[in-house]
């Protein structure tokens, strides 16, 4: 039986591509290897950003770095080149990285640059979502895992 595809954040799966550098390896995510095939995604490095970079957050339509500069349209290009792996893999789900300016489901960051969290989408999450495909953070493993299995 061919396995399931689905859309993961390349930082969940211990790809050094967040914007310091780092990754954030989660265990839970890795271990859905036994049961899907795992589609890294990075869309602020797809869209043509650097790691590590400025952090970014969502300033109403925009994006913008926390000296200023705006990279909106690397956010835009980087969610467009997630969506075509998940049309070209026949992805159903995605799991991307909570609180993220690109793939944040539910909660983000408020733009201010001070930690405080908003009720919103990431770039990324938002256009996967809007095109039918079910968004799960790292957090949500347990839900995906309930409406996939």
């Amino acid at each position: 039986m061919k396995k399931p595809t689905i859309l993961v954040s390349a930082c969940l799966l211990g790809v050094c591509c967040r914007y310091d550098g780092e990754s954030k390896p989660n265990a839970d995510v890795i271990k859905l290897r036994e049961k899907y095939v795992l589609i890294p995604i990075c869309p602020e490095v797809d869209g043509g950003l650097p790691t590590p970079r400025t952090p970014s957050e969502r300033v109403g339509d925009r994006v913008l770095m926390r000296d200023g500069r705006d990279v909106t349209d690397n956010y835009i290009s980087g969610a467009e080149q997630a969506l075509s792996k998940a049309e070209s893999f026949s992805c159903k789900a995605a799991i991307l990285k909570a609180r993220s300016p690109s793939c944040g489901k539910g909660k983000i960051y408020d733009g201010s640059f001070s930690g405080k969290l908003t009720d919103r989408d990431g770039v990324c999450a938002e256009l996967l979502s809007s095109r039918g495909i079910s968004i799960f953070t790292e957090e949500e493993v347990g839900k995906l895992l309930e409406k996939y299995s």
